[in-house]
């Protein structure tokens, strides 16, 4: 690098990302904010262990994640080890989502218990714009069901 270039910034997000909704993207958008290039962690569905696991497949999530314009790359996550990602993509702040079951605190020592140099940030959330907007994948599947099961 000669003195006049400047390093690329990274921030990661990560999600389960089923059923994509207003509320995923105003997450993503936010974390793109946080540095020059935004990488996206998709989980796999066999790790989806906090909430019912996703409808559709791993592939497919995160192909859709990665059309996301504020998206530069999109990766699965890894079978056992959800940081092996973030010690590839050597981030320099994670973007935890508003509603996210992970605590900062926690996410934070476990990346330095690991030697991971990166900061822990939480995105705010997104306020609804309308009667009925739903933000939720769960809420969605819920109305899907009432409306059409």
């Amino acid at each position: 690098m000669t003195g006049n270039e400047e390093a690329t910034t990274r921030a990661v997000a990560q999600g389960t990302f089923d059923l994509l909704h207003p509320g995923h993207v105003h997450y993503l958008r936010e974390a793109a904010t946080f540095a020059d290039e935004l990488h996206v962690i998709v989980a796999r569905r066999a790790n989806v262990t906090h909430k019912e696991p996703p409808i559709l497949p791993d592939h497919q999530r995160r192909e859709v994640v990665g059309a996301i314009d504020t998206v530069d790359e999109a990766h699965l996550g890894h079978e056992s080890d959800i940081f092996v990602p973030i010690e590839r993509i050597e981030p320099q702040v994670i973007v935890l989502g508003y509603d996210q079951h992970h605590e900062e605190e926690s996410v934070a020592a476990a990346l330095e218990e690991r030697g991971i140099d990166c900061r822990v940030e939480r995105a705010g959330p997104r306020e609804t714009e309308g009667e009925g907007e739903l933000l939720s994948t769960g809420d969605i599947i819920q109305r899907v069901l009432e409306q059409r099961g």
